[in-house]
């Protein structure tokens, strides 16, 4: 099964700053790490949710994990899936060495026939700023949910930030109210590099789920980067898909950056 176009936007990083860095890669030295309420983070949440490209595409600068062409096109794509798109930018806690990092959020609907679909995404980014552009970031965890139905079932997403490498762990999303008889179906599916750039969304197989939600056992791979995950939810009061980006590291250290 191939999910319509709505879920697409839902099957990437959403948030449109990029594909982060590889664990290693170093930022710009030069370029300090940007704090929560300063000006470019000010001027980032404003260009985000300006009705044109020309502000973001002055703020930005291309860097490490940074391509400001790849973020306008996704912003566009974005925001004609989902009219009403809103992003906020708030202080997210800070790195083990003491660093600020930034929450990135972004959430809309959009109606599809007699669905409407919802959008909830967030990414843990650490910036970088030289005073006037933001040209470098590290994507510390990403995740999203895009819901139909007006009634849709709440989930709970227990998949890790961080694995090592070649570490088997667990992708679980689970329903948090009980099934209570109803037929539920899920399905599971990585994808790739390039479908997140893309933006296209995975075929995936479903099954019948037991149990309250989807459970399963996967592999890291054996080098550093990064797996995202899809997981795609039916159930009769709504559909749920979510995605996570999951940061492949090979020193136990990493795991909290």
């Amino acid at each position: 099964m191939r999910p319509s176009r709505p879920l697409a936007s839902a099957l990437l990083a959403v948030l449109t700053v990029g594909a982060g860095l590889a664990p290693g890669a170093q930022a710009q030295a030069a370029s300090p790490v940007v704090a929560a309420g300063s000006a470019p983070l000010v001027a980032l949440e404003a260009a985000l949710n300006s009705p044109d490209d020309a502000p973001l595409a002055a703020l930005l600068q291309a860097g490490p994990g940074l391509d400001p062409v790849e973020i306008q096109a996704r912003r566009r794509s974005l925001r004609s899936q989902f009219p009403d798109l809103r992003w906020t930018v708030s202080a997210g806690s800070p790195t083990r060495d003491g660093q600020p990092t930034v929450i990135l959020r972004a959430g809309g609907t959009r109606r599809q026939g007699a669905a409407t679909y919802r959008l909830d995404a967030e990414q843990r980014l650490s910036l970088r700023s030289d005073g006037r552009h933001i040209n470098a970031q590290t994507v510390l965890r990403e995740q999203s949910l895009l819901r139909s139905g007006e009634q849709s079932p709440p989930v709970s997403v227990l998949i890790p930030d961080a694995v090592l490498t070649g570490q088997r762990y667990d992708v679980d999303v689970i329903f948090d109210d009980p099934l209570d008889g109803a037929l539920a179906a899920g399905g599971l599916a990585a994808i790739t590099p390039a479908q997140v750039a893309a933006m296209e969304s995975p075929s995936m197989e479903l099954g019948a789920l037991g149990g309250g939600g989807l459970f399963k056992r996967v592999q890291a791979p054996l080098r550093p980067g990064a797996q995202t995950w899809a997981v795609l939810l039916v159930h009769p009061r709504g559909i749920v898909t979510a995605t996570k980006r999951v940061r492949v590291v090979a020193d136990r250290a990493a795991l909290t950056p």
